[in-house]
């Protein structure tokens, strides 16, 4: 009697320590909801590409806790644009056949942007760029597009004013490379400073990206006092170091392309003292930005490049978006339109880079303007960078003519 109840007495302590033992019941998962990236992650424009990538990287690590609690997974997917239109928009094919692709954070290339967002728009997929600044990414009034930075028809005319009013110069020759960025914000930098009463001396538009010579004879003969390059650092970069190999002593000036510590990498001392314009600071330079460098550089061991930051922010504004649509659709997945209905109505978000409230164009209300100057021929100096000037500024309203330019009846 005494052993039956021993062995009893086991059994059921045995049993309370199997129960014990036992993995706690985990919530169920109601599904994985996925945000794409699309940025260069390969070739000369990589060093930004990876930025905006891990920009979204951090931010979704970071904030993805109330979706989570909600029920659902979040995960990043990445696709390498390449800097290239033909890719971007494969990509965008692939990713709009994903049901659990909610939003994209991209691009870095307005030329790639640009029709890649044609297909995300037939998909209702909305995409927050943290870097693309061509008037045509919002001025063609679709609900999906978005962007957290300014605009080229702004920053044109900032880089236009800067050289006529604070550098005092009256004459310039501009380059572009053809591109939708680049030649874009060619164009407006020409308007602006013509219309002060500038002279261009020449509007080039070249491909090339290893010999110049050619077009640094005819800038010689024509002796300008600027040299505006509306580009990409990786092809700028060239230029301005066979340019003051070869004697030019103009300044030099472009917009927030040539911002990469990539370009002192390939130009060296040749781009000490040059300025450039810029949607987007150092990180350093926003209130509020230091966790948000010590974490990136905690994680991915390096500074972060411009426009990390910004894909911070628009990830953040995407999360906050698609946990408002849950929580609207019931707890339930919510549809893509839903999201980018959230993402269009943010207003007065605090994120890194300032406040954001999105216009009905999915423009900032206001965005930052930058005017920067380049201090060191050291790629690892580049976050010493000068911050010559600051501004804010409003887009301009959306007119006929606006819509015209970007194609829009």
């Amino acid at each position: 009697m005494k052993f039956s109840r021993i062995l009893m007495a086991l059994t059921v302590f045995s049993l309370l320590l199997a129960a014990c033992a036992q993995p706690a019941a985990t919530p169920a998962v109601k599904g994985t909801i996925k945000i794409a990236t699309q940025s260069p992650l390969s070739g000369d424009q990589a060093a930004l590409g990876e930025g905006i990538k891990n920009g979204a990287q951090l931010a979704i690590e970071q904030l993805k806790g109330p979706i989570e609690a909600l029920g659902f997974k979040v995960e990043l997917v990445p696709f390498d644009d390449q800097a290239k239109p033909d890719v971007g928009v494969a990509n965008a094919k692939q990713l709009v056949n994903d049901p659990d692709i909610l939003a994209v954070i991209g691009h870095l290339n307005s030329g790639v942007a640009i029709p890649s967002s044609e297909t995300y728009k037939d998909y209702d997929l909305v995409m927050v760029s943290p870097a693309n600044t061509n008037p045509c990414i919002t001025d063609r009034g679709y609900l999906v597009t978005n962007r957290v930075c300014g605009r080229d028809d702004v920053q044109g005319a900032v880089a236009a004013e800067f050289a006529f009013n604070e550098l005092k110069v009256k004459t310039a020759f501009v380059i572009h490379d053809k591109t939708t960025y680049g030649q874009g914000v060619a164009e407006f930098f020409k308007k602006r400073f013509e219309r002060l009463g500038g002279r261009i001396l020449g509007f080039v538009g070249t491909e090339e990206h290893f010999n110049f010579i050619r077009l640094i004879s005819t800038i010689q003969a024509a002796n300008p006092e600027v040299i505006f390059f509306g580009g990409i650092y990786d092809q700028a970069g060239v230029f301005f170091k066979q340019a003051r190999e070869k004697g030019v002593q103009a300044v030099f000036l472009g917009p927030d392309g040539m911002d990469s510590s990539e370009l002192a990498k390939i130009a060296g001392d040749a781009v000490v003292g040059m300025y450039y314009t810029s949607v987007a600071a150092p990180p350093t330079v926003y209130e509020g930005a230091k966790k948000f460098i010590e974490d990136y550089k905690a994680k991915f061991g390096r500074d972060p490049e411009p426009f990390s930051a910004q894909a911070y922010d628009a990830t953040a504004i995407v999360l906050k978006a698609i946990e408002a649509a849950i929580k609207e659709a019931g707890g339930q997945k919510p549809s893509r339109r839903a999201v980018a209905e959230k993402v269009r109505a943010t207003k007065d978000f605090q994120g890194i880079t300032g406040v954001i409230t999105f216009d009905e164009r999915g423009d900032p209300v206001k965005a930052k303007y930058f005017v920067i100057k380049v201090v060191s021929g050291k790629p690892e100096d580049w976050g010493k960078n000068e911050l010559v000037k600051t501004l804010e500024l409003a887009p301009p309203p959306l007119t006929p003519e606006l819509k015209a330019a970007c194609g829009v009846k």
